[in-house]
């Protein structure tokens, strides 16, 4: 549930916050939050692949953190093959159809697509992937791949987000049997949990849970968390293996007065009610909206809010806007949505009247000698939510001391193993992650061949 709203049951004078459910007509809602990119029909697919040069040695494929052969399952489409395109896809990244709506294409393959460095249009990778992976699924529903033949080995794989799901099913793929727990209700993570829901739709993030699990030789369990009802020695001790995919649990604070107060939120949190939300009508939203951060979460909290029937969004980022880890698509589809983005300006206090806050000071900033600093301006703007999107941390104490970490994140090596020889890991909650849901499918595939290699040595 969402922490720190107001005691309200209708909009509130200017006194205080400005907090309501219900902002816009009921048929809104499902306009506002439809998919943000409807599925190709077949024709516009077959048009879309027919503009692919099926380059040898593609810039594209080498830009796909999953190594997929794009030129390969473009050229399946183009020949009326989607359910090979599909499988072509699969081999690579078992989580295709997500990745085909939330990776950020625009700045992996398609932006080293040949026709965008020559025309400015790339190919269209994105909406061919789930053009295919869409198919497969609503033809199939099942995964196109057996389980190997069993090895009795057991391997424990805690967290069903991205990273973890994808090392299952390689494992499973392998003959090997698995446990898969997760510390929520539902499996998926964030794709379950934690992306706008105007890229994933109609129960999406579930329906590839199905799909994945499909294969079988996966057991899950939900409601089980590393550091509260599971101990990582306890795995250690009853499973021959274990893959730690258990991403960042903890939202980074601001740091500055007034942030414990009323309409201080975390984004995560929100946005996870969001997805939840049977009626969209009944989740309250501010008048006034400030966002801190620059990522994709920054992003998707501004856009969806302002959607909800937020009247004034802002983006606050402390850097100019080529330093926001939003990318140019996302940066640009949420001014287009009407959220302003306010850069050089860092939060210094959040200002409160009865305990709940009505409005945000931000300090402007500049870089000196590389280094970001105050210039002691302030400018004062008027908030009746305030959302912190400034990154998350891994709940160290939750691993009881037992794995190196630098920067406060599990040390792997390329294999995704960790300090402890039987312990592997992946996705944001390692070192050098990229925060990408498709490059938390490649470190799943990569644990589970290394922990593959170790098991059948």
């Amino acid at each position: 549930m969402i922490a720190n709203l107001p005691e309200i049951s209708m909009t509130q004078t200017t006194a205080g916050p400005d907090i309501a459910t219900g902002r816009l007509p009921d048929d809104a809602y499902a306009e506002n939050f439809s998919d943000l990119h409807p599925l190709l029909d077949p024709h516009e697919a077959l048009v879309e692949a027919d503009r692919c040069y099926f380059c040898y040695d593609a810039p594209c494929m080498q830009a796909c953190p999953t190594s997929i052969d794009i030129p390969q399952f473009i050229r399946q489409i183009s020949t009326g093959n989607p359910t090979g395109s599909a499988k072509t896809i699969f081999e690579q990244n078992i989580l295709g159809g997500m990745c085909a709506r939330v990776c950020p294409t625009e700045t992996l393959c398609e932006e080293v697509c040949v026709r965008e460095v020559a025309e400015g249009k790339p190919v269209k990778i994105g909406e061919l992937q789930r053009y295919a992976t869409d198919h497969y699924m609503g033809e199939h529903g099942a995964s196109p791949f057996t389980r190997g033949a069993p090895t009795g080995k057991k391997v424990a794989v805690v967290g069903a987000g991205p990273a973890g799901l994808s090392c299952a099913h390689r494992l499973a793929v392998h003959g090997h049997d698995v446990t898969l727990f997760d510390a929520r209700e539902k499996a998926g993570g964030l794709n379950e949990y934690g992306i706008a829901s105007y890229k994933s739709v109609d129960e999406f993030a579930a329906r590839e849970v199905d799909f994945i699990l499909s294969i079988g030789g996966i057991e899950l369990k939900t409601g089980m968390r590393v550091g509260a009802n599971l101990d990582l020695a306890e795995l250690r001790a009853g499973f021959d293996a274990v893959f730690l995919g258990i991403g960042l649990g903890s939202v980074n604070a601001l740091g500055i007065d007034g942030e414990d107060k009323s309409g201080s939120l975390d984004a995560v949190d929100y946005i996870a009610d969001l997805r939840q939300a049977d009626d969209l009508s009944t989740l309250p939203v501010g008048r006034r909206i400030v966002v801190i951060g620059g990522g994709m979460t920054a992003v998707d909290i501004a856009v969806q809010t302002k959607l909800l029937g937020a009247e004034d969004v802002t983006i606050a980022y402390r850097r100019g806007q080529d330093r926001m880890n939003a990318s140019d698509y996302e940066q640009h589809l949420a001014q287009t949505s009407g959220v302003r983005i306010m850069t050089w300006m860092q939060p210094k206090a959040l200002v409160a009247q009865n305990g709940a806050v009505t409005s945000i000071e931000l300090e402007r900033t500049r870089e000196q000698n590389g280094s970001l600093t105050g210039t002691g301006e302030t400018v004062t703007l008027p908030a009746d939510m305030v959302f912190k999107a400034v990154g998350q941390t891994l709940v160290q104490a939750d691993l009881g001391g037992a794995l190196s970490l630098e920067k406060g994140r599990i040390v792997v090596d390329a294999d995704r193993k960790t300090s402890l020889a039987d312990v592997w890991a992946g996705g944001d909650c390692v070192l050098g992650g990229e925060d990408l849901t498709v490059a938390a499918v490649e470190d799943g595939k990569i644990a589970a061949e290394s922990i593959n290699a170790a098991l059948s040595a």
